[in-house]
């Protein structure tokens, strides 16, 4: 079965100090782990989705790499912003420098509105690698001036349970091979048992595993971005099997699983 990480899959990044164009792929990293993996891949955007309005998911933020839209994300201090490791490291598991990123706040349109902050540190989870621990923390050069449409969303440092109602938001593509929308989507999806993460490669208990009917659930541009829970993140969004919008489950990584590790780097 083939699972797919949930960056913007098109995305090509300059190095500041190279001389040459790289890509940041789905298919760079599934050749790169094609003899080890049953293919797995991160999940651009959300299908089966409405537009959120403004203010009403006041913690999410687009990063932007190099000027160009990636990944989503969450605010979860005045300082830091929570995402998934693999929207901020190359495909040796190493952070990219600071100065690629930047992340955009307080809009439902990342190319219109809000704030843009600059980034002072990348935090990558110590033991990430390839589907596993993929959860980083975006140190803030300037810490954000909290309004109603800038604010930390709170850890939920407890499972959710089987069958809870969980919404998952982000700028995600509208289908497998579609576009990105300008506005930010949002959408329903429910809480599986960790055994419905159909795969023995990356059944542990670090992940979240979110169920939805088919036309439904996250697709690539997703990765990084918020599952939440009674208004509390639960998950970041990791990757998909298959293609999105399949009946098949997401992979987010599990808050409470990592709780102990993010308050330690906010602190």
């Amino acid at each position: 079965m083939n699972i797919s990480f949930l960056q913007d899959i098109n995305l090509k990044i300059i190095p500041r100090v190279g001389h040459s164009q790289f890509a940041m792929t789905k298919l760079a990293i599934i050749a790169l782990l094609g003899l080890f993996l049953p293919a797995l891949a991160y999940v651009p955007k959300i299908v089966g989705i409405k537009s959120a309005i403004g203010g009403q998911f006041p913690y999410q933020v687009a990063l932007k790499i190099n000027g160009t839209f990636y990944c989503g994300g969450s605010i979860v201090s005045r300082n830091f912003v929570l995402t998934a490791a693999h929207c901020v490291a190359d495909d040796y598991m190493k952070e990219y420098p600071a100065s690629f990123f930047t992340v955009i706040a307080g809009t439902i349109d990342y190319e219109n509105g809000g704030i843009s902050k600059t980034v002072k540190k990348i935090h990558i989870h110590e033991n990430y690698g390839l589907f596993w621990n993929d959860v980083a923390l975006i140190e803030l050069n300037d810490a954000f001036t909290f309004s109603d449409t800038i604010q930390p969303v709170a850890l939920d440092a407890s499972e959710p349970p089987i069958g809870a109602s969980v919404i998952i938001s982000g700028w995600g593509c509208l289908s497998t091979k579609g576009s990105l929308p300008n506005e930010l989507q949002y959408s329903n999806l429910s809480v599986a048992p960790s055994s419905a993460c159909d795969s023995s490669i990356i059944n542990y208990d670090g992940f979240v595993c979110l169920t939805h009917s088919s036309d439904s659930g996250a697709c690539h541009g997703n990765s990084g971005g918020p599952a939440t829970y009674n208004g509390k993140i639960i998950g970041i969004a990791n990757f998909v099997f298959g293609d999105c919008g399949s009946s098949h489950t997401d992979g987010y990584a599990s808050i409470s699983y990592f709780y102990d590790w993010i308050i330690a780097k906010i602190n």
